[in-house]
């Protein structure tokens, strides 16, 4: 079958030309999507993919978070808490720790080293998070990470 084009119409050469450009742009974009994805799908399933800074830092809140935890008193002083996990984050270049995913994270491996569980957890987790759904969302995928 071969097809047959008048191109002494500018319409017909017009749509010829489109369609040209429609495949081989597609192509291009076809293959450039995939590698993408495939870029941000291994970035994003190895939590291992943390750079030394960022690994640092979350080490270094997990570690306060569970020594703070160690050594409180039933009746925590969560201002305290804020202020420290603050220096820290200033420590490393972080302006908003408390909106930050590395420190919620850090938060929830800190409760898992200090062995917080049940509803001592929950309680930690909720007051640390403020009650905000996200953010104790973060502190559990901080504590489930931790082994």
């Amino acid at each position: 079958m071969r097809l047959h084009i008048d191109y002494s119409k500018p319409f017909n050469l017009f749509c010829a030309f489109l369609i040209a450009a429609i495949n081989i742009s597609g192509c291009s974009f076809s293959e450039s999507s995939e590698s993408i994805s495939d870029s941000t799908s291994s970035i994003f399933s190895s939590p291992s993919s943390l750079s030394g800074k960022d690994k640092k830092y979350q080490n270094d809140i997990a570690d306060y978070t569970m020594a703070y935890v160690k050594s409180s008193p039933s009746s925590a002083n969560y201002d305290s808490f804020q202020k420290g996990l603050s220096d820290i984050a200033a420590d490393a270049g972080i302006t908003d720790c408390c909106q930050d995913p590395l420190t919620l994270k850090g938060i929830g491996k800190g409760l898992k080293k200090a062995d917080v569980e049940g509803v001592a957890y929950d309680t930690y987790k909720k007051n640390f998070a403020g009650n905000d759904a996200k953010k104790m969302e973060s502190i559990q995928d901080g504590y489930d990470s931790e082994e």
